[in-house]
């Protein structure tokens, strides 16, 4: 794919000419973008000239840069062969995933489909949340930790769906600790479904992306899919099923140790929670933060962490997580005299 001419290196800094032919099958729009958006975002990132004529990329530079920006239209050209679209965030992700140097290909982790509904696909999008399905694949207990928007739930609930639809399963069990409402759950007014729907509603949601919603109903009505509280698994053994706790960092270790408890034969746990976001009265222990010392060394049980630069929501919110870990991580602040009266 490459054609290549080099300067002698006469000083440590030598500029070196590098040509780079797309293949011809691949659209060029699609490779650099609409209105060249792709290549802007390349010239900004690389101490290099880029220069673009038909399918051929000419680049002047660094043979270090060069050497990368070659590596990143490989990954890209990849990704467009499988059918996928190209991004902004796609070009982001890839060139982060090919600067830190690690051993997985860009495009094996962007273009690994977990789930398809309706003409979307449910992909992960970083290094990790492939790192973090792929546990779940390999461990019967997976335990995804890290902030809002990391992908732990959503991930989590489309690989329940791809095992059900594969029947390795013949049940998906949702739950979350209904934390807020504590024990005065009976004293909240209207029914007990009523009730409890505010704190499922997230795991509602996420069922609508990655089933048909015509279907959900049938699914609920049949136990095929259920949807409750933590506490509702109290005394049960959950065979055949995969079970997602999410907001495990507001169980109790009390609560963890039944939940992980239920375990049956041929079935999967995946938990997920931020144990930054704790909300469990002042005093008491979080049961996800207990456990990762309980289980970490026992066989089967997986632990993967993710972290600011996992966040796939709106680029702002992984800017915003990676703030709050900054200004936590700072030393306390000297408190203001109080002013006399």
């Amino acid at each position: 794919m490459t054609d290549s001419t080099s300067d002698a290196p006469t000083r440590e800094h030598a500029v070196t000419k590098h040509t780079v032919v797309v293949p011809n099958s691949i659209n060029m729009v699609s490779l650099l973008g609409p209105g060249d958006e792709h290549l802007g975002l390349i010239e900004d990132a690389f101490d290099a000239d880029v220069h673009v004529r038909g399918n051929r990329v000419t680049l002047s530079g660094p043979p270090a840069e060069l050497a990368m920006i070659e590596r990143l239209v490989d990954e890209l050209v990849t990704i467009i062969r499988t059918g996928q679209g190209i991004t902004v965030e796609t070009v982001e992700r890839v060139l982060a995933m090919l600067r830190a140097e690690t051993s997985e290909r860009p495009a094996d982790v962007l273009s690994l489909n977990i789930l398809s509904n309706r003409g979307r696909s449910i992909r992960p999008k970083t290094l990790n949340q492939k790192r973090y399905v792929d546990s779940i694949d390999k461990h019967t207990i997976t335990f995804g930790i890290g902030p809002a928007g990391t992908g732990k739930t959503y991930l989590a609930m489309a690989k329940a769906v791809q095992a059900l639809q594969s029947k390795q399963i013949h049940r998906i069990i949702l739950s979350r600790p209904a934390v807020e409402a504590g024990e005065r759950l009976g004293f909240l007014p209207g029914t007990l479904s009523e009730k409890i729907d505010p704190y499922l509603r997230p795991l509602y949601d996420a069922l609508h992306d990655m089933i048909d919603p015509d279907s959900i109903p049938k699914l609920l009505a049949s136990g095929t899919i259920e949807v409750a509280p933590l506490a509702f698994l109290r005394g049960r053994s959950l065979n055949d099923s995969f079970i997602v706790l999410d907001e495990a960092q507001n169980t109790t270790p009390e609560q963890m140790k039944m939940f992980l408890t239920r375990l049956g034969f041929g079935s999967k746990i995946v938990v997920t929670g931020d144990v930054t976001q704790v909300d469990l009265p002042s005093g008491t222990k979080s049961g996800l933060r207990i456990v990762q010392e309980i289980l970490d060394d026992i066989d089967d049980v997986s632990f993967v962490r993710l972290s600011s630069s996992d966040v796939v929501r709106h680029r702002l919110v992984g800017e915003i997580v990676a703030a709050y870990d900054e200004f936590d991580a700072r030393p306390e602040r000297a408190k203001p005299h109080e002013s006399r009266s």
